[in-house]
């Protein structure tokens, strides 16, 4: 578990590091869009996912040190009571404003709902139609939302999204982390999903 938290904390310096530069350059974005790894978009139906979390509010300037941090914290959660993850490792974006602070969970799914306490807690991530896409490479995940979001809008798709006080707020929207750090150490070639809630007549 410690190799595996040490190459978090490489993945996360590295997202958050290419996710500013490319945030503040679209020019850049543009430039590299010829070439970055992004798969097809699709649409698929998704069971209901039980995960211990740990949430908080930070800034895009915080993520490098505070996402491995949290998923520590889960997984020494998880390791201490002998609790097995049933998948990939995610960030889910409670809401999203990267001018401020962003409401965001590092969760691990797990069986079967757990009791939680005053930090780690249970939660589910909602069952229900998904977009989804899977690209590759810590730095093109950026344009990877942007090319879900635009094929989203092309295919008139109403995602589960309000408007909050304190930026866009999401019923799920989710990153997983789909390699194994120790499996492969080069970030160029870690693949993450994104995976966005649509709306139903029940939801905003």
């Amino acid at each position: 578990m410690f190799s595996y938290l040490v190459i978090l904390r490489r993945l996360f310096a590295v997202k958050s590091a290419q996710a500013l530069s490319c945030y503040f350059s679209t020019t850049r974005l543009e430039k590299k869009a010829r070439w970055i790894l992004i798969g097809e978009a699709k649409l698929e139906e998704r069971s209901a996912q039980p995960y211990m979390g740990l949430r908080t509010q930070i800034s895009m300037q915080e993520f490098g040190p505070a996402i491995p941090q949290l998923f520590g914290e889960v997984f020494a959660w998880l390791e201490k009571r002998g609790i097995a993850p049933a998948g990939a490792p995610f960030i889910r974006y409670h809401v999203i404003n990267m001018a401020a602070k962003m409401d965001i969970e590092a969760g691990v799914p797990i069986a079967s709902i757990l009791a939680g306490d005053e930090r780690v807690k249970a939660s589910i991530l909602p069952g229900g139609r998904y977009a989804s896409l899977v690209f590759t490479g810590v730095e093109n995940g950026l344009a990877a939302n942007k090319a879900l979001l635009d094929w989203g809008a092309q295919h008139a798709l109403r995602w589960d999204q309000w408007e909050a006080e304190n930026g866009e707020a999401f019923g799920s929207r989710v990153e997983f982390s789909l390699t194994n750090p120790a499996e492969e150490p080069n970030p160029a070639n870690w693949q993450t999903q994104i995976a966005i809630r649509l709306a139903d007549e029940r939801t905003h």
